[in-house]
């Protein structure tokens, strides 16, 4: 299996997990970021470093990139067109910090996108345009063999 379908199998299998904010216990809660914690703690074992408490306006107040700091400190930079496995980062509104996150699941003509989404569950949607244009980043995982 590649680096992509071992990524996109294991957050599938979180679909339908509820979203619970902070958490990241699957079948049981997360949100975005405990999403992809889980996948992480699936796929590459032990997460690479704790996350603190926060809130839903976490880094707002304060205009920080927390997130996308985060990110780039773990995960690697996607060299070129986003493939299935890679993970989205997302600014959910203009001049706002990004913090939203997603799995690619399916690129081509019918991309989707596997997301916590506040006030529904672990669900895979269609990257629709709305979606797509909220983009500010886009990430892969580390190899899970290297």
């Amino acid at each position: 299996m590649s680096r992509g379908e071992i990524i996109v199998t294991a957050a599938r299998g979180w679909i339908g997990t509820p979203y619970r904010h902070q958490a990241s216990v699957r079948g049981a809660g997360c949100d975005c970021l405990g999403l992809l914690r889980g996948v992480w703690r699936e796929v590459l074992g032990a997460e690479p470093e704790a996350v603190p408490a926060y809130t839903p306006d976490w880094s707002e107040p304060q205009r920080e990139e927390r997130l996308w700091r985060a990110a780039a400190r773990h995960l690697r930079p996607c060299p070129g067109a986003p493939a299935p496995g890679d993970v989205l980062l997302f600014r959910m509104r203009r001049g706002a910090v990004a913090k939203h996150l997603g799995i690619l699941s399916q690129s081509g003509a019918a991309p989707c996108f596997i997301h916590a989404y506040s006030g529904h569950a672990v669900v895979e949607s269609p990257l629709s345009a709305p979606w797509h244009r909220r983009i500010v980043a886009v990430f892969r995982f580390p190899d899970p063999n290297s």
